[in-house]
């Protein structure tokens, strides 16, 4: 049976001969390793019955092929010199663009598989509807306007709204402050022969009868209690209605639809105020409505 020094005399005779692998230290070292076992195996075997002797028969054909194997992967297509190429994976994560977080089909990169769809639109809800910007009110106090104190304004604003609340047109506004100016120059006033009417809310006093309010109204002939005489809202309804009674007052002049409610001892004297309360129920009511 070859020992040792027999496989390493064949050796020397194998790179005489000029086998690929004579010049090459390392596919000797490798093929010494593999020899050493094998030369062990055998002197085993020669000792063993012969089931194990078959049976190692079996391995060291194994062991052939094997080395056989590695002895056409060294001498073909390169050698393979057990050394293989390491990837650092840090710098291979860190090259690589990440594609965490992308729908999927995106990390292809430009031209890389089949184009993804849009993400579906998410359902439309009901369109909200805006509201319609508030109509400014039909009624409002401006400040003081045409030469009018703002207690003046006031009631002059006074007897406007209750002529709106009445729907009645502009016309008969105008009317209405033009009769309280010449009247009372519209200040609510008591009446000093009238010492009850002082106990209401006035602004000055007059001395013309029982006459008080802003269209110094008489209870004596039936226009309404003194309490209620001195609320110009009141006070502005009572004009208001009997103004309706006279026939064709939207025809008439000013000067002459005024002296048909109130009965004055000066006529005329109301057409004086006709243009002055006409701006001021044009600042009081800035529009038809």
């Amino acid at each position: 049976m070859p020992d040792d020094d027999h496989l390493q005399k064949q050796d020397q005779a194998a790179d005489q001969a000029g086998r690929p692998d004579a010049a090459d230290p390392a596919a000797r070292t490798a093929r010494g390793r593999l020899a050493r076992p094998l030369t062990t195996l055998r002197r085993r075997v020669d000792r063993a019955p012969v089931r194990t002797r078959v049976t190692a028969g079996a391995l060291c054909c194994l062991g052939v092929l094997a080395f056989a194997g590695a002895q056409a992967r060294e001498t073909g297509g390169g050698r393979d010199t057990g050394t293989h190429p390491t990837v650092d994976t840090a710098t291979a994560a860190t090259a690589a663009p990440s594609t965490a977080g992308l729908p999927a089909g995106a990390a292809g990169g430009q031209g890389g598989g089949a184009p993804t769809a849009a993400p579906p639109e998410a359902a439309a809800g009901p369109v909200p509807v805006e509201a319609a910007p508030a109509e400014p009110p039909a009624i409002v106090n401006p400040g003081p306007v045409a030469g009018l104190s703002q207690v003046q304004v006031d009631n002059a604003q006074a007897i406007v709204r209750t002529g709106h609340d009445l729907g009645l047109p502009r016309r008969a506004l105008v009317i209405a402050v033009a009769t309280a100016m010449q009247e009372s120059t519209l200040l609510n006033r008591a009446s000093e022969v009238l010492p009850e009417s002082k106990n209401y809310p006035h602004q000055g006093t007059g001395w013309d009868h029982d006459s008080v309010g802003l269209f110094q109204q008489r209870t004596s002939s039936g226009w309404g209690p003194v309490a209620k005489l001195m609320d110009p809202a009141y006070a502005s309804q009572r004009f208001f209605e009997a103004l309706l009674r006279v026939p064709g007052w939207q025809y008439l002049r000013l000067t002459e639809a005024a002296q048909a409610v109130q009965v004055s001892a000066y006529p005329e004297h109301y057409a004086r105020h006709e243009a002055q309360a006409e701006q001021v129920v044009a600042a009081i009511k800035p529009t038809d409505r």
